[in-house]
């Protein structure tokens, strides 16, 4: 702990914490064990939004400075933020989850183990994100069909899907299993599972699974067949089993 850091009394704080410079951690916050916060961050911003008052952040967490997080969110272990990160209240997370540099989690949202958002990525209230789903750079995730309106609803993107950079999800749109965004995509109408859609408005153009990497010749999907950097031992243990019975 650092002595320009402001924690709560009501705060309970885990073994082997890291507290950085001038960060606040409010009332009714839970950090787990072997948890680093970096400096100039507000951690459990109370709001009268949350659902319940209390933030959990699981062990193993890294929150980078100027990031902030509310209250009424719980995260499994493993937290990871970017630098000047938002993330508002009523979220639940698995294992894992990375949040890029200035990206902003605008809360009521759910999301799988080990998903990871690159930066600058906008995920609009009511989103579902399943496990193991990639979101890179400048990807935006909307909820308003009409807006400004009351109805929102957000769309949900299945396990082991990929939405490449700039590209924009509508509201209520649902990205199957597997499946792949490519880059600069308007994702206005459903996207099956394991099926490429590119395009303004995006188009579903085939499946993913006939796509070569263009250095390797080799098949490029699914995935988790050649890129496992980062998940655990368990996990890309059981991705192995699953593909060797294919």
């Amino acid at each position: 702990m650092t002595t320009t850091a402001r924690i709560s009394e009501r705060a309970k704080i885990g073994n082997n914490v890291k507290i950085g410079d001038f960060s606040i951690v409010h009332d009714n916050v839970t950090l787990g064990d072997n948890t680093t916060i970096g400096a100039f961050c507000e951690i459990g911003v109370p709001t009268p939004l949350a659902d319940q008052p209390e933030l959990i952040i699981g062990e193993n967490a890294t929150i980078r400075s100027h990031s902030v997080i509310y209250a009424g969110s719980k995260f499994a272990a493993g937290l990871v933020t970017g630098h000047r990160v938002t993330i508002r209240e009523n979220i639940s997370a698995g294992p894992g989850l990375q949040v890029g540099t200035l990206s902003d989690l605008q809360g009521n949202a759910t999301f799988g183990d080990y998903v990871k958002f690159h930066s600058n990525v906008h995920i609009c209230q009511g989103s579902k994100v399943g496990n193991y789903v990639w979101i890179f750079p400048y990807v935006v995730l909307t909820n308003d069909p009409h807006p400004p309106s009351e109805v929102l609803t957000g769309p949900t993107l299945g396990d082991f899907s990929v939405v490449a950079t700039m590209s924009t999800v509508l509201p209520d749109v649902k990205v199957g299993e597997g499946a792949l965004i490519g880059a600069h995509t308007l994702v206005s109408r459903d996207v099956p599972a394991y099926q490429v859609c590119v395009g303004v408005p995006g188009k579903v153009r085939g499946d993913v699974r006939n796509i070569k990497h263009t250095l390797t010749g080799e098949p490029a999907y699914p995935w988790p067949r050649h890129f496992q950097r980062g998940y655990p031992d368990d996990v890309i243990e059981r991705w192995q089993q699953q593909f060797s019975e294919e």
